[in-house]
C-alpha cells in the first residue's frame, strides 16, 4: 500500500476507534452508575455495543479497499474484536481487581492495550488487501 492510502487508513482507524471507544466508555460509566452490575459485565455490554459501530466504520472507512466480502470480513472482524475483548478484560481485571486501580482508568488503560492488538488483527487479516 502506498503511503497516502496508509495514513488515510490510520487516521480513519483512529476516528472509528475513537468514537468506538467513546460509546464503549459511555456504555460502561452509564452502566455503572445506573446499575448494580460487576464493571466487568458493564465492560462486556459497553464492548458489545461498541461492536457496531467499529464494524461498520472500519468497513467502509479504515479499511475501505478491503479485498474480502462483506460477510468474510464480518465474521474475521467478530474473530478479531473477541480476541480484542479478551484482551481489554483480563487488562481490565488486572488492573482494577489485582492493582485496586479506579474502574474507568483500569477500562481506559485495557482499551489502549487492546487497540494495539485489534489494529495489526484487522489490517492484517480481518479486512486484509
Amino acid at each position: 500500500m502506498n503511503r497516502p492510502a496508509w495514513l488515510r487508513s490510520s487516521v480513519w482507524f483512529l476516528l472509528v476507534g475513537s468514537a468506538a471507544a467513546l460509546t464503549h466508555l459511555g456504555v460502561f460509566a452509564w452502566l455503572t452508575q445506573r446499575s448494580a452490575l460487576w464493571p466487568e459485565v458493564a465492560n462486556a455490554i459497553g464492548f458489545g455495543v461498541a461492536f457496531g459501530v467499529s464494524f461498520v466504520g472500519h468497513r467502509w472507512l479504515s479499511f475501505a479497499d478491503a479485498g474480502t466480502s462483506v460477510s468474510q470480513s464480518f465474521a474475521r472482524f467478530a474473530g478479531t474484536a473477541l480476541a480484542g475483548f479478551v484482551c481489554n478484560e483480563l487488562c481490565f481485571m488486572g488492573l482494577y481487581r489485582g492493582l485496586g486501580w479506579p474502574s474507568g482508568l483500569a477500562l481506559v488503560a485495557a482499551m489502549v492495550v487492546a487497540a494495539g492488538q485489534t489494529f495489526w488483527l484487522s489490517r492484517y487479516w480481518a479486512f486484509k488487501r
